[in-house]
């Protein structure tokens, strides 16, 4: 049986709804989706020592779950990416944090493949570093760091629509669960 280890964002739980579905995509295929919730406020995320903090919340949950199961993580979970590179861990990024060169480096020590999901209106996305990085980037214009585009809220849903699409396609490439 496969799993998946879903990781927070700062503001944005693990309820939230591009964490949501993103996990529920894991749990159609017949994973079993751990959703992370911090036990604690965090540190200012952008010092150094928010990768430290974010490896002791989610070390214990990798650990629970062994295994190598596929993380989905949202901006400040992202501070996990070195973890995935050690682990050879499958993942999906939500919003990266590529403005932290700590993530980015993570990113690219990672041997197992991952998705990064970003718009062009938050200030935290690089287009340019996600495509040296991954083939696997779904880049929505005018999107901000929730994936709120502007004009009628509906705009918005359509694009959590996309980002569900290719969450389905990146695991089908992939052949995620084997």
């Amino acid at each position: 049986m496969a799993d998946a280890v879903v990781i927070p964002g700062r503001t944005f739980g693990p309820g939230a709804p591009l964490l949501m579905y993103a996990g529920d995509v894991a749990e159609q295929r017949g994973a079993t989706v751990h959703r992370h919730s911090w036990s604690q406020q965090s540190p200012r995320p952008d010092r150094p020592e928010i990768e430290g903090w974010v490896h002791g919340e989610v070390t214990p949950v990798i650990d629970t779950v062994g295994g190598r199961p596929l993380l989905i993580g949202k901006s400040l979970g992202t501070n996990a990416a070195a973890l995935a590179a050690e682990g050879s861990l499958p993942a999906v990024w939500l919003t990266p944090v590529l403005t932290l060169p700590w993530v980015v480096d993570g990113l690219s020590r990672a041997t197992a493949p991952f998705l990064l999901v970003g718009g062009t209106a938050d200030g935290f996305w690089d287009g340019d570093a996600a495509r040296r990085l991954s083939p696997y980037v779904l880049e929505v214009a005018g999107a901000d760091h929730g994936m709120y585009v502007p004009g009628p809220l509906t705009e918005s849903i359509a694009v959590l629509s996309r980002v569900v699409v290719a969450v389905e396609t990146f695991l089908d490439e992939i052949g995620w669960p084997g």
